[in-house]
């Protein structure tokens, strides 16, 4: 069974960190492109961040510029987030969701283009 497995969310105060997982079962991320999209309440569901099969590719959406960190390690077949500063408007379910590409430098942060979408992790960011 072809699935990906996000965990790592919960509550933490303005201006913590935490660090989601991706893993992946039943097929090999090393051959897709990974991306961590987020959907707030009432809010339509939008891509943060994103790494290529090799990870020598990787982008970010403004709004989390400079304070998360995509990486993947594809020996265990999983992709991470390592968000830090978080802040009240980072509350949101976090996906992620995975693309088959021939390319080793090419991710996408647009939700439309993914084969494979876990069930997602719930980050809820309020002191």
């Amino acid at each position: 069974q072809l699935q990906l497995v996000e965990s790592g969310g919960g509550l933490v105060q303005p201006g913590g960190s935490l660090r989601l997982s991706c893993a992946a079962s039943g097929f090999t991320v090393a051959y897709y492109a990974v991306g961590w999209f987020r959907q707030a309440p009432g809010k339509e569901r939008e891509g943060a961040s994103c790494i290529s099969r090799t990870g020598d590719t990787t982008s970010y959406a403004d709004s989390v510029k400079g304070r998360f960190t995509i990486s993947r390690d594809n020996a265990k077949n999983t992709v991470y987030l390592q968000m830090n500063n978080l802040k009240p408007e980072d509350t949101a379910v976090y996906y992620c969701g995975a693309r088959a590409v021939s390319s080793g430098s090419v991710c996408y942060l647009a939700s439309y283009s993914m084969d494979y979408w876990g069930k997602g992790t719930l980050v809820t960011v309020s002191s």
